[in-house]
């Protein structure tokens, strides 16, 4: 398999799965001293934190009964930009490798899964119109 031209700039964020949102809101303020950032197209899930350019984003488990398996890393995601982010998708394309396009407002995401199943995120800012 060829090295696809694109470059990856940096681990955008981790999503994860928590049994109590405001409690891991707490402990990653309170032990980490991430930000708490409010975005206002998404509602209250997923919440939110900035630790530098490294964000942590913290979706509830599933189900009334939180088992340990419902505990686990979502996706994680690597940050490119614009021009690169269609790099990807031309490249994903050309390999025949299936990925789900998101518009999430601020955020163009493509995501697909890596050989054992993770969920992998390639991120890109919405360039505002001119």
């Amino acid at each position: 398999m060829d090295k696809p031209d694109l470059k990856i700039d940096f681990l955008d964020h981790v999503a994860i799965t928590v049994t109590d949102m405001e409690q891991s809101v707490s402990w990653y303020q309170e032990v980490l001293g991430l930000q708490k950032v409010r975005l206002e197209a998404w509602g209250d899930v997923p919440i939110f934190m900035l630790a530098g350019k490294t964000g942590l984003a913290i979706f509830p488990a599933k189900g009334n009964q939180k088992q340990a398996a419902d505990i686990l890393i979502h996706h994680f995601a690597f940050h490119v930009d614009n021009e690169n982010f269609d790099k990807a998708r031309q490249h994903y394309e050309a390999l025949g490798i299936d990925y789900d396009f998101q518009d999430h407002h601020y955020f163009h995401s493509i995501y697909t899964h890596d050989p054992d199943g993770h969920r992998v995120e390639l991120t890109t800012p919405v360039q505002p119109s001119t």
